[in-house]
């Protein structure tokens, strides 16, 4: 259904000639967009005419379709005032502010809170279907020139008054700020064996909704302010990662806005880091091997001298991943070559960081093996594979059946088509026990590049076993 404007659209008429799309080109991708969310469109060039000759307004999540379709085309987010649809429904720009106010922020993290579980209750997809296809990786512009510019707020103390809300203020707590740690533990340890989609996993954005934004809203001191800050950033990153993971990644990207801004109030700049890191790891996996560079860059410089030796690790294999992914073979090898240094020089006794104990040298050689990968160089693709997979554990079912798609690759481009499908096998076997969209993707890329040899008996075998998989539902 639409609605009728007073005369043509002549804002979406200059934006759409801008962008170089024309009225079927737009169709095609809103309904595009549309099918991702479950929704089924049938949009044609008579419809986009319309949309901009007599001004009608589609109605429901049409408009941000629009905006998101235009968006990904021009590389930048576009706003639907700038297209002439302000009038529509209004759509979320939830958690893409990155506020200078430390109240502003808690005003920006907890309304992300409350709108998530909207969509998800909705039964329809809520926000995220509203916002579908909307990841912009320049919309991580502002929040990292901010956070490197000012790193950790000078105060966080906030008093409530009993005139602000209903009853007495809440006064938080050390107990409080723990719980929120235990439930971050928690949801680490679900993710790595089950996957972002587990239901256990996916209580996260409830806690956060139930549990964290009251406590942000409530009163306390600024030591304890601070511990509240970086128990929520964590929290908020989580949620991020797991939205990574299955897939919604324009609600990954407002996690991690969130979870940056949540970082620099509790002055914790190696967190700060981690959120960046993992900004730039949804960068460089949706190929923007650049932006994923300058991110991973960012969190490095701003901590040396400060995070520990297997933190800066950490840092320098993301940006191998993202030179790797931008071709850039000589920067990603000093870029490995300084991670597996820094992890050489760390120790037992290290104050590492609580969201860091999934690091070790296994992480380190599965992250190389799939730099490599990117750089086309199967025989260093299958030396970090087998160092990946030489400790096998149940602590990370997901990572281990990434690591053993990595390796199928590797076989596959060193000529071993039996050793490639036998550890696809049993990458399908893996991913059949987590739920996982990375995972399925990364199965679909092996199947897609054993299609020239598709009449082959073992290519036949697997594609037999990935056929449950891929058809499960996202």
């Amino acid at each position: 259904m639409s609605r009728e404007q007073r005369g043509p659209n002549e804002k979406l008429g200059a934006v759409l000639a801008l962008a170089g799309i024309s009225n079927a080109g737009l169709a095609r991708r809103v309904n595009d967009l549309g099918a991702q969310r479950g929704l089924t469109l049938r949009y044609d060039k008579t419809s986009v005419a319309r949309w901009v000759s007599k001004g009608m307004v589609p109605q429901g999540a049409a408009p941000h379709l629009i905006a998101a379709a235009i968006g990904q085309k021009l590389g930048r987010p576009v706003p639907l005032h700038e297209i002439g649809l302000a009038d529509a429904d209004p759509a979320p720009e939830v958690g893409l502010a990155f506020p200078r106010d430390v109240g502003q922020a808690v005003k920006s993290a907890t309304e992300l809170y409350r709108l998530d579980l909207a969509g998800r209750r909705a039964g329809s997809g809520g926000i995220w279907q509203s916002l579908a296809g909307s990841f912009a990786v320049s919309a991580y512009a502002t929040p990292a020139s901010r956070w490197l510019i000012t790193p950790a707020d000078s105060s966080v103390a906030r008093e409530v008054s009993p005139s602000e809300g209903a009853g007495a203020p809440l006064k938080v707590g050390h107990s409080d700020v723990q719980k929120l740690r235990e439930a971050a533990e928690d949801a680490r340890r679900w993710d790595s064996k089950y996957g972002g989609g587990d239901w256990r996993s996916s209580m996260v954005p409830e806690c956060l909704r139930v549990e964290a934004a009251p406590l942000l809203l409530g009163s306390y001191s600024d030591e304890v302010g601070r511990a509240l800050f970086g128990a929520s950033a964590e929290l908020t990153r989580l949620a991020g990662w797991m939205a990574f993971d299955t897939g919604q990644q324009e609600a990954a990207q407002r996690y991690y806005i969130q979870a940056l801004r949540l970082a620099r109030a509790a002055a914790d700049v190696p967190l700060g880091g981690y959120v960046l890191a993992s900004m730039s790891l949804q960068a460089t996996y949706r190929g923007f091997g650049d932006e994923g560079v300058d991110l991973a860059q960012a969190a490095l410089e701003r901590n040396r001298g400060l995070a520990t030796a297997r933190t800066l690790s950490f840092f320098r294999l993301v940006e191998a991943r993202a030179h790797a992914r931008a071709g850039d073979a000589q920067a990603a090898g000093a870029a490995l070559k300084a991670a597996e240094g820094w992890l050489e020089r760390s120790r037992e006794g290290d104050n590492d960081p609580s969201w860091l104990g999934f690091y070790s040298y296994d992480r380190f050689a599965a992250d190389a093996a799939e730099c490599y990968r990117d750089l086309k160089a199967p025989r260093q693709v299958r030396r970090f594979t087998e160092q990946a997979l030489s400790k096998p554990t149940e602590e990370f079912v997901r990572s281990h059946g990434l690591r053993l798609v990595v390796s199928a690759v590797a076989e596959l481009e060193s000529g071993n088509l039996d050793a490639a499908c036998e550890q696809g096998v049993r990458a399908v076997e893996v991913a059949g026990r987590i739920s996982s969209a990375r995972t399925t993707e990364y199965v679909k890329d092996l199947l897609h590049r054993l299609e020239p040899y598709g009449d082959e008996p073992r290519v036949v075998e697997l594609r037999e076993r990935a056929r449950p998989l891929l058809m499960a539902p996202a």
